[in-house]
């Protein structure tokens, strides 16, 4: 097997705690645990951009296919840069350690996948995939080709969780201690503090205009079908369209429900059954919807209230010895001093940089993340279809729904495939 910079830092790893390892010995494009490690870019559009700011790296490299992004991309830093306007020679540079996806979601399993072959680490944008069969791809790849993989939503491992008002980690402990019960049914409403963006909602009759002449529209596409150009279809208001996001759940879908995956310890699992109750969608313009419930095998269940549907005083868990709201206000007598006497939650790997440079898997990461993906397009394909669907788990596929398993793997734009 061919050796490259992941898999001799590996065998290094239980040195650098001890060892700094001049850039030299490990040879031409190869980087020391103890340096710092370069990334590049692709998407710098306002997301893109933001990537900037996370430490650690240093970026040599953006890309873009807009000519106008990408100007803004080079102008992130005073030292000059590799621009490019294909992802793929960016993925290629041999200067990139990281590769950073900002693009919109139908590219991300395309580009995480060839980040893999090249042998590079990634920090992906969420949602990880659109599509399940996309995310089994990815996952796959990072684990054939030893890439460290992370997902870019943190609020498993950090900061106060929306309106919970608290970080995760307490509610982890929580809910681990059996104090609550079993099973647990957690609501995501506005009403418990999580307030789906219904600004997401795409147009249904959109008027052909001109492709600007900054934008390759037909490389934006790429894998995604071919429609004639319109400005909302592109850059800021992609989400509302079904052809390269999922709405307000696409955009913040693993945000609220990747930690209740956590909490609820379902790591390595998927739910078995997924209810909508939504108007029918439109077959290109995504609309809203008023409740999506997933049910585990174990009769857990993460209930989706959309706008200002459901009950104020509904609890954000609901367990049957207790029952936790907004605000981290649990109405079990004593709870406080008798949670105390558990065990914390096991500790994680919170700092991708550390990721990379021991090869130690990344709190989220492609297995993880593929799972809360999965629950966010299971929701998708339910709304699509406008039905009860019922999943297999193991198999990654709906059962008995020929249908519902054509949106597991959509077929691609060629020539492009995953």
């Amino acid at each position: 097997m061919k050796t490259n910079r992941r898999n001799f830092i590996k065998t290094l790893g239980a040195f650098t705690a001890l060892t700094i390892i001049p850039r030299q010995v490990l040879g031409n494009g190869y980087i020391a645990p103890s340096d710092q490690l370069t990334k590049g870019i692709i998407g710098t559009g306002n997301m893109g951009r933001g990537h900037l700011k996370y430490a650690g790296t240093r970026l040599v490299a953006v890309c873009d296919v807009d000519k106008k992004h990408l100007e803004l991309g080079k102008n992130l830093v005073t030292d000059k840069i590799a621009a490019y306007h294909d992802f793929r020679d960016l993925i290629m540079d041999k200067n990139v350690d990281i590769v950073h996806i900002a693009t919109p979601p139908h590219w991300h399993g395309i580009m995480s996948v060839e980040a893999a072959k090249a042998g590079k680490d990634i920090w992906c944008e969420k949602p990880m995939t659109r599509t399940i069969g996309e995310g089994k791809r990815v996952m796959e790849a990072v684990k054939q080709y030893g890439s460290m993989f992370r997902l870019n939503t943190w609020f498993r491992f950090k900061d106060n969780f929306y309106g919970l008002g608290t970080p995760v980690q307490p509610l982890k402990k929580l809910v681990q201690s059996g104090m609550l019960g079993w099973p647990l049914k957690v609501t995501i409403s506005k009403h418990t503090g999580f307030d789906w963006k219904f600004f997401w909602v795409g147009k249904e009759y959109l008027e052909p205009q001109p492709v600007p002449e900054e934008l390759d529209y037909d490389m934006w596409l790429g894998p995604a079908p071919y429609k004639p150009y319109n400005s909302h279809r592109v850059h800021s208001t992609f989400r509302g369209y079904w052809d390269y996001d999922g709405g307000g759940l696409g955009d913040m879908g693993q945000h609220y429900i990747d930690p209740v995956q956590y909490l609820l310890g379902k790591d390595h699992t998927s739910p078995v059954k997924v209810e909508v109750d939504a108007p029918q969608q439109h077959p290109d313009a995504i609309g809203v919807w008023r409740s999506i419930t997933y049910t585990y095998d174990d009769g857990c269940q993460i209930v989706l209230w959309g706008g200002d549907y459901g009950n104020p005083d509904t609890p954000y868990i609901s367990g049957p010895k207790g029952n936790v709201y907004k605000n981290f206000v649990c109405d079990i007598p004593g709870w406080e001093k008798k949670l105390a006497d558990y065990p914390e939650p096991e500790p994680q790997v919170t700092d991708f940089i550390e990721s990379v440079k021991t090869r130690k898997t990344f709190v989220l990461n492609e297995q993880n993340g593929f799972r809360s993906a999965t629950i966010v397009n299971m929701g998708l394909v339910a709304l699509r279809l406008n039905r009860t669907l019922h999943f297999d788990p193991v198999r990654l596929e709906f059962i008995n729904d020929e249908a519902a398993n054509r949106l597991v793997d959509q077929l691609m734009r060629s020539p492009w495939n995953i």
